[in-house]
């Protein structure tokens, strides 16, 4: 695991659009995150390229961090990359001063939600009509020890 930059950012255009149907990055987005002192984008490589990444934003005087974004190439899947990265993004938040995560997925992600309610995530609420598909968004908050 290791912090993105801005080399990087052809490798997660492609790796948001390998991942991603709808709500999609932009390049642009991604390459503001690079930039942002409030974002810390974490890239996980497997066989040599950037197989997975993950975006962590805080906010300054806020004690809860946003997971904004995980993904995995789906070629890579299986090889412990999905709780590789959750695992470093509560350390990031943490290591921000952070006391909870907070993430939104969709309500049809069923093996992700399997995956953060494994790593202690705990559901807490629903954005109805949150995605492009008009799927709704469950959130999860888990809290951190620092």
């Amino acid at each position: 695991m290791r912090r993105a930059v801005a080399a990087d950012l052809d490798a997660l255009n492609a790796l948001e659009q390998a991942v991603f149907a709808t709500d999609c990055m932009s390049r642009r987005s991604i390459r503001r995150l690079l930039a942002s002192p409030s974002a810390a984008v974490l890239v996980a490589e497997h066989q040599g390229r950037v197989a997975g990444a993950a975006v962590v934003l805080t906010r300054a005087g806020c004690a809860v961090a946003r997971l904004y974004s995980i993904a995995v190439d789906p070629a890579s899947a299986g090889h412990g990359l999905g709780p590789a990265l959750l695992a470093a993004a509560e350390a990031e938040a943490a290591a921000r001063g952070c006391r909870a995560i907070r993430l939104e997925v969709h309500e049809t992600n069923a093996r992700a939600i399997a995956r953060y309610r494994r790593a202690g995530f705990r559901e807490f609420g629903r954005h109805v009509a949150y995605y492009e598909d008009k799927g709704d968004a469950l959130r999860f908050e888990k809290a951190l020890v620092s």
